[in-house]
């Protein structure tokens, strides 16, 4: 990984935004939770603050939500958003106990009226309650929940594919001409190449790094199977019992747990001749 921003009070946050709507930004987001949590064994915070277009409950199979971002308002409002009661407002993975998840606003009119104070009550209630928070703002950059937490962010990850339009045009309005504007530095951000199957060629992942200006962290290819799982609500279990699901972000998901620590600690394998030989010795190795 690049150098990473210095850590700020509270659980590391990583935020995930995209170049352009629509290519996969919260599959990736969602997917790197996931293997997050499997790799640290700790526990991890999925704050879904895609304001006008949030999805994650439809793609965990969840139509009807007993708690949103939304449901939060009062609570974001006056201050007292506590980590008992976020926790009670998460949806708990059943394939993966350690991931918990905020699903988003289902009130696209209201997306304007959100304040930064609310959205940065809501993370730093996260960063007291998570070992680890990964926040999901999408794509568009004209809303308190994308400049909040790409200020807060520990580590900011722009998604883009291959595509001209995608890393060039949108990747130049919004990463490279607005980050300076909110003091954000180009060399902060690092990145996820998505990769269609019905896409044909495209640019190399040099190329596009280049043109953006920042260093890549992974890629990530869709599968009609994958993009089935979304559309059926069935994300979870694929990313946890499908073969090719459980490698989806495994490198940038090891890349950051190991840049902030929280590698999962596995016990040596004893051998039986080196437990007889323990014994002999009174349990001293050496």
């Amino acid at each position: 990984m690049s150098r990473l921003p210095a850590r700020m009070e509270g659980a590391p946050i990583i935020a995930f935004v995209g170049t352009t709507p629509n290519i996969g930004t919260s599959a990736a987001a969602f997917a790197a939770a996931c293997r997050i949590a499997e790799e640290s064994g700790g526990t991890v915070g999925y704050l879904c603050l895609n304001l006008k277009s949030a999805k994650t409950h439809r793609y965990l199979g969840v139509d009807e939500p007993a708690a949103t971002l939304d449901s939060l308002r009062p609570e974001m409002a006056t201050r007292s958003l506590y980590p008992d009661k976020l926790l009670r407002s998460m949806h708990r993975c059943r394939k993966q106990p350690g991931l918990h998840v905020l699903f988003g606003n289902m009130l696209r009119d209201q997306a304007e009226f959100y304040t930064i104070e609310e959205i940065d009550h809501v993370l730093e209630t996260a960063q007291h309650t998570f070992d680890m928070v990964v926040a999901d703002v999408g794509a568009y950059w004209d809303n308190a929940a994308t400049l909040s937490a790409l200020r807060r962010a520990s580590t900011r990850i722009v998604v883009t594919t291959s595509a001209l339009s995608h890393f060039q045009e949108d990747g130049q309005r919004w990463v490279r001409q607005l980050s300076p504007l909110y003091g954000f530095s180009l060399e902060s951000f690092q990145s996820i190449i998505i990769h269609s199957p019905w896409s044909k060629g495209g640019f190399h992942v040099k190329d596009i790094g280049k043109e953006l200006g920042v260093t890549m962290l992974g890629e990530l290819t869709l599968t009609d199977s994958m993009l089935t799982q979304l559309d059926s609500g069935t994300l979870e279990e694929w990313l946890t019992e499908n073969d090719r699901g459980k490698r989806m972000m495994q490198g940038p998901a090891k890349a950051i747990t190991e840049a902030y620590g929280m590698r999962r600690q596995t016990k040596p394998v004893v051998q039986p001749w080196h437990k007889k030989l323990l014994t002999h010795r009174g349990g001293v190795s050496s």
